[in-house]
């Protein structure tokens, strides 16, 4: 089964750290990356930019909106997608997360939007 595990950081966190400080923080997730890949647990990983692009399309009118967006209190700073067994054991490798300790760390279940 997958879970992803979505890293929500506050807006504007990663320019209050010095380069220093977040090469440390990103090498931890690195690192914790490469352990759930020795683990079997992981299919994907990336951290994301900040910013982005919204696109929204009503009527066949496309808008988009450039980030950052005035109205986010959090951005997605980057996410894992894993194979657990279950969704207990998605929540103890969030739990284990390094950036639990300076985001919030969301567990969602990959599948259909009708289930």
């Amino acid at each position: 089964m997958s879970y992803m595990l979505l890293i929500a950081e506050p807006v504007g966190q990663r320019a209050e750290r010095s380069q220093a400080e977040g090469k440390l923080l990103y090498d931890r997730m690195v690192e914790f990356g490469a352990e759930l890949k020795e683990r079997g647990l992981l299919i994907a990983s990336e951290s994301l930019g900040t910013g982005g692009v919204r696109i929204k399309k009503r009527d066949g009118q496309a808008s988009l909106t450039d980030g950052p967006f005035a109205e986010a209190k959090e951005m997605i700073g980057g996410f894992y997608l894993l194979d657990c067994a279950t969704k207990e054991q998605a929540i103890e490798i969030a739990s284990a997360c390094p950036a639990a300790e300076w985001c919030e760390v969301e567990v969602r279940k990959v599948g259909p939007c009708w289930e």
